[in-house]
C-alpha cells in the first residue's frame, strides 16, 4: 500500500539518509561520491530539519520510501529522491504525481526540476513521465574541480480549459 504525506519534524534523519543513498546513486555516473558522501548528509540533514514543511513522503507497506521538495513551494522541484532499495515498485511515478497535483491546485501552469546531465535514470524517468529537456547548462562544480553540465525539464501542469469533458 502506498501512502503520501507531509513530513514531520522528527524524520530529518531518516529522509536525510534515503536523500544520501539516492543522491549517492545519482552520482555514481560523476564519480567522487565516496570523497563528498559526508558533506551531502550533513546538507541533507541540514536540509530535512529546516525544510521539512516544505517535503512531501511516500510511504510504501508503513516504510519511508522516498521524498519530495519544493523549497520555494513553487513550481520547481528541488530535490526527490526515492530510496534504492524500493525502486521499480511505481512510487517515484506516484509521488510525482502529487507534487504534480499540488503545482496545479496552487494554479501554476508548469513543474520544473534540474539534475546532472549524466543522470540518464533519472532523466529517463521524467521523461516516461511526461517531462521535456528545455535547457542544458554547466558549472563549475569546486568539489569536483570540474565543469558538470546540467539539464533542465519541465511538464505543462494546467488544468485551465478542463471542464466535464476533459482538457480541449
Amino acid at each position: 500500500m502506498i501512502t503520501i504525506r507531509n513530513a514531520h519534524e522528527g524524520e530529518a534523519g531518516a529522509l536525510s539518509e534515503i536523500g544520501l543513498r539516492a543522491w549517492q546513486r545519482a552520482m555514481a555516473p560523476i564519480g567522487e561520491a565516496d570523497a563528498m558522501a559526508p558533506a551531502a548528509r550533513n546538507a541533507f540533514l541540514n536540509f530535512a530539519e529546516t525544510r521539512w514543511l516544505t517535503i512531501t513522503v511516500i510511504e510504501w507497506h508503513g516504510h519511508t520510501a522516498g521524498w519530495a521538495a519544493r523549497e520555494n513551494l513553487d513550481e520547481t522541484i528541488s530535490d526527490f529522491w526515492i530510496d534504492p532499495s524500493f525502486t521499480g515498485h511505481g512510487l517515484g511515478s506516484a509521488l510525482l504525481r502529487s507534487i504534480e497535483k499540488e503545482v496545479a491546485e496552487q494554479g501554476l501552469d508548469s513543474v520544473m526540476m534540474q539534475t546532472h546531465a549524466e543522470n540518464n535514470e533519472a532523466i529517463t524517468f521524467f521523461k516516461k513521465n511526461g517531462y521535456a529537456i528545455h535547457w542544458l547548462s554547466v558549472a563549475y562544480n569546486p568539489k569536483l574541480d570540474r565543469d558538470v553540465p546540467s539539464v533542465g525539464l519541465s511538464k505543462p501542469v494546467s488544468s485551465q480549459g478542463d471542464g466535464p469533458y476533459g482538457a480541449f
